[in-house]
């Protein structure tokens, strides 16, 4: 969702209203009791009891609920087959001993499973965050919470914000944008369903294509899953999802949370949701170029964020009228622009964490009404949606509060009362689009969500259809706002993105004067130079990023509808793929980015890689990239998918923000002889590729106590008989060759409550070590095998050992240069976890996490 409503303003309040005094206050104790701030407002309260009007006793359970503190509530993420064995795992290891807790003399609420939520995969508890972090029966269930949304199996995420992606109906096969993402939530669900069913279909198609329909190459196999659906590019998903944000910190923020998905199809944009560029792709006629749209978009916009009030305790205080009449024109402005991108026959989501129809009903309005009326935009009934779901439609009346917090009935009434003071209006920036517009348009289809209704904050959320392409009416055809001087005026305030706390954020403890990035304010609006429909023109040279004209194509085969244009202004040439986007010198409107270069087929990296693991010739091999100005793989190799790729490439030199893409599938390592690949497989990048690697580099696992002892030990050797101790895997990696390879977990017939997985392995001239990060082994043993074992690095425990000691001859001598690369793998590994890790729990409170990362100290040291 959006962000609190600071503008270019200095101090934290809502309109930058902190005087010295306040801030010195607030300053005085950085560890500020939320829990004490008083939770009334009299404005605020008298405000909705008149807006709402709700029957006195629903009032009160009204207020009742939003001075409650909120519900604990997280998801099970990733595939549903791989969420239901987690899932499970919380029902039998964790509830039970959660019941039998009692809390200051009171038994305690175990979580349960949301309602309304596709197949349970949701789950909620009472017992406040703070009790569960720290009073000690709560600790093995904590750590579970902390390791699973550590490595990914586990979204921390407040309810209602589950719901926006939900009645998205986002299917395989999509393009879908997310405009306002971070901090990635909402985008880690869309992610998901792009991805529904791809493993089933994955293995579907390998054992048809192989023959053996014995074979399974999925870890986890969701049941019922659709194997025709994106069945095109042998089972790998082909959609994609552009997830966005203005501020370009937070999309760092975005990519730690979306890279736990391991997706090649994402792409992370750091744009203005109002200005958001077209997106070239590939067009099949020469003389024109062809632009995406959307199957979805979901635009949680920035607001005012009166939803949030139960977590956000702050706002009791803070909030003030003028909050949301300074966010109505962004607003409009994004949805406005989303409808633009979107397909005709697509589908969007508008929502807002505010319950002011200034932010929420008025916006709809405006926008249907600049995108030509419901011939062109209708609003969908989705009522039918997430059955056990209580709601309230949408309001068709309202007033609107100025920043004085009087009340106004309709836009004539401000008309006729007019009212300077000191050269100031006394009405405030009110506009004719906030109020009711007397057109018959069926707003009580949009979905309104109470606190008091099922225990949750509140929102709203809109689901809309683009019937037919359209040319926005320019702003300047719109009525107008009150300004300063009290006369009526084109509507044009600032455009300034607003900040506001969002739903699945915690405010408690970040510094009240922050003042956010902004970036609208330094650019035109986009009413004019972003319609999407023009008469093709001839080519100019002016710059790409004002395109005017678009028209729509049906893109065969793969029946991808996109928009096409001669763009009346024009960008450079397509580039090839060996041209790096984003190429050039540092940006003056944000930090530079290193370009995207793709790496030919034939290129000689990718050749040795894929003889090292004998890829099946079914892995397309022109799709990998890497980040470097020189367009070479120097340490790491990145995979996308075919669409991603096309549209990294063709967007070369337009000005479009790339920040993230593409998994990383390959590491750079030291081997050992010239006849080992000098390139390791990532953890990440397994899921895409371990199907498609030759028996040559696979070993196999059947017993749960051999993995164990791979997760607790770094480094176990073989020499000397000790690859006894390692059973299976022990035996198979005597004959496999040096270097990383494959390690499928097929469990045997005494352990088939074992996870299938593939795992990459390095085998050196003296041991084996899993190539993982310790989160993600800490995991694993928890999840696998209930324990909290603490790490044991072989390898660097025999250098202690033996310090001091005179090592003589050739083989001791070899044996230390072998360990220093051993341990050069483990501090690799971990360097890569440590430079990708960031706190993120959804709330922006910091995770309690256990010990550091296990660093292989040099025996040389």
């Amino acid at each position: 969702m959006g962000r609190s409503n600071r503008k270019n303003k200095r101090g934290g309040g809502p309109n930058g209203h902190f005087d010295g005094r306040r801030r010195h206050d607030t300053a005085t104790n950085n560890r500020y009791n939320y829990a004490n701030l008083p939770k009334e407002n009299e404005k605020l309260q008298k405000f909705y009891d008149e807006l709402l009007q709700l029957p006195e006793e629903e009032r009160a359970e009204f207020w009742t609920a939003y001075q409650r503190e909120l519900p604990n509530s997280f998801r099970f993420c990733g595939s549903k087959g791989h969420a239901s064995e987690v899932m499970k795992l919380m029902e039998t290891r964790y509830i039970p001993e959660i019941t039998e807790i009692a809390y200051e003399g009171q038994p305690v609420d175990p979580p349960k499973a949301v309602p309304w939520y596709p197949d349970l995969l949701a789950w909620w508890m009472t017992t406040p965050k703070n009790v569960v972090r720290k009073f000690p029966p709560f600790a093995k269930f904590q750590k579970f919470l902390v390791s699973e949304t550590s490595v990914g199996n586990i979204s921390r995420q407040e309810v209602v914000s589950m719901i926006p992606p939900l009645v998205l109906d986002v299917k395989p096969g999509m393009t879908v944008l997310d405009m306002c993402a971070a901090p990635g939530s909402k985008a880690s669900q869309l992610l998901e369903m792009i991805h529904v069913g791809e493993e089933a279909r994955i293995s579907n198609f390998m054992k048809n294509f192989s023959g053996d329909q014995s074979a399974d190459t999925a870890p986890t196999v969701e049941d019922g899953a659709d194997l025709e659906v994106d069945a095109g590019d042998d089972g790998r998903a082909t959609g994609m999802l552009i997830a966005n944000d203005a501020e370009y910190k937070r999309c760092h923020m975005l990519v730690h949370q979306l890279k736990r998905l391991s997706s090649p199809n994402l792409i992370v944009t750091n744009h203005d949701a109002t200005l958001y560029p077209s997106i070239r792709i590939p067009s099949s006629d020469p003389n024109t170029n062809a632009y995406l749209k959307f199957d979805r978009i979901l635009a949680d916009v920035p607001c005012s964020g009166d939803g949030t009030l139960r977590k956000n305790v702050n706002l009791w205080r803070e909030w003030v009228p003028g909050s949301a009449l300074g966010l109505h024109l962004t607003q409009t402005r994004i949805l406005v622009r989303a409808l633009q991108m979107l397909k005709v026959g697509g589908k969007m989501v508008y929502s807002t964490c505010s319950m002011n129809p200034v932010e929420n009903e008025s916006v709809i309005n405006a926008a249907i009404d600049r995108c030509g009326g419901l011939n062109n935009v209708d609003i969908l009934d989705s009522s039918d949606k997430l059955p056990g779901l209580k709601r309230r439609p949408g309001m068709k009346t309202w007033k609107v509060m100025d920043k004085s917090g009087r009340v106004w009935n309709n836009w004539e009434e401000v008309e006729g009362q007019l009212e300077v003071k000191d050269g100031k209006s006394l009405t405030g920036k009110l506009s004719k689009t906030m109020f009711p517009s007397g057109t018959d348009l069926p707003l009580e289809r949009c979905m309104r969500i109470y606190p008091h209704l099922q225990d949750t904050g509140g929102f709203f959320i809109v689901v809309l259809q683009k019937k037919a392409e359209f040319k926005a009416k320019p702003e300047t055809d719109l009525a107008g706002t009150t300004p300063a001087n009290g006369e009526t005026t084109a509507s044009t305030p600032n455009v300034t993105e607003g900040k506001r706390p969002r739903e699945d954020e915690d405010i408690e403890g970040q510094a009240a004067s922050k003042k956010p990035k902004t970036e609208a304010s330094e650019q035109p609006a986009a009413s004019e130079d972003v319609n999407m429909i023009d008469q093709p023109k001839e080519e100019s040279t002016a710059p790409a990023e004002t395109n005017v004209a678009e028209t729509v194509q049906q893109e065969e085969p793969e029946a991808k509808e996109t928009a096409t244009s001669s763009e009346s202004q024009v960008s450079k040439p397509v580039p090839n793929q060996n041209t790096p986007v984003n190429q050039g010198k540092k940006k003056k409107e944000g930090p530079y980015e290193e370009p995207f270069k793709y790496l030919p087929a034939d290129h000689s990296v990718i050749k040795s890689v894929k003889d090292f693991y004998k890829f099946s010739d079914r892995f397309p091999l022109d799709r990998f990239m890497v980040r470097n100005a020189m367009g070479e793989p120097a340490k790491a190799i990145y995979y996308t998918s075919e669409l991603v790729r096309d549209i990294l490439v063709a967007n070369e030199g337009r000005g479009v923000r790339f920040v993230h893409g593409g998994v990383k599938m390959f590491m750079k390592q030291d081997a050992p002889s010239a006849e080992v690949c000098g390139w390791r497989i990532q953890s990440e990048g397994m899921r895409i590729l371990h199907g498609y690697v030759g028996p040559e580099r696979i070993i196999y696992l059947n017993k749960k106590e051999t993995l164990r002892k791979l997760l607790i030990e770094m480094f176990p050797k073989l020499a000397d008989g000790g690859w006894k101790s390692l059973g299976e895997v022990g035996e198979a990696a005597l004959k496999i060759g040096l270097g990383c390879c494959v390690l499928r977990i097929e469990p045997g017939p005494e352990d088939q409550d074992m996870e299938r997985m593939a795992l990459p392995l390095w085998k050196s001239f003296h041991s084996v070590n899993l190539m993982l990060p310790k989160e993600d082994r800490s995991a694993m043993l928890l999840r696998i095998f209930n324990e909290t074992a603490v790490l044991l690095n072989l390898g660097l425990s025999k250098d202690k050992a033996e310090a001091g000691k005179e090592e003589e001859g050739d083989a001791a001598t070899n044996d230390e240069n072998s360990e220093v690369k051993e341990e050069s793998v483990v501090a690799d590994v971990e360097e890569e976890s440590k430079e990708e890790a960031q706190d993120t729990e959804e709330g922006g409170a910091k995770l309690e996490t256990a010990e550091e990362p296990i660093k292989a100290e040099s025996s040389n040291a």
